[in-house]
């Protein structure tokens, strides 16, 4: 079932999405459909399943509350690449 949807755009992002769904053989409202289905699937996706290793892993090593991290880094890379 169609239902009909109203946005407000830049002009400038119509013409030029006007344009493109001319160029594709294909209607802008069928451009606009197939995107929302894209990124709905993408978040489905997004979700990230930990393996049973990486769970019995975690919390082995304690770090301080006051190590900093990007500290750490910069000095792994400086050692790194002397």
């Amino acid at each position: 079932m169609n239902s009909k949807l109203t946005l407000k755009l830049d002009k400038r992002a119509i013409d030029r999405a006007k344009l493109y769904a001319r160029r594709k053989n294909q209607s802008l409202s069928s451009i606009v459909e197939k995107y929302f289905q894209f990124i709905s699937d993408k978040s489905e996706k997004e979700e990230i399943k930990i393996s049973p290793t990486v769970l019995e892993l975690s919390g082995i090593i304690k770090i301080g509350a006051d190590l900093n991290m990007a500290d750490e880094y910069g000095k792994h890379i400086v050692e790194k690449y002397k």
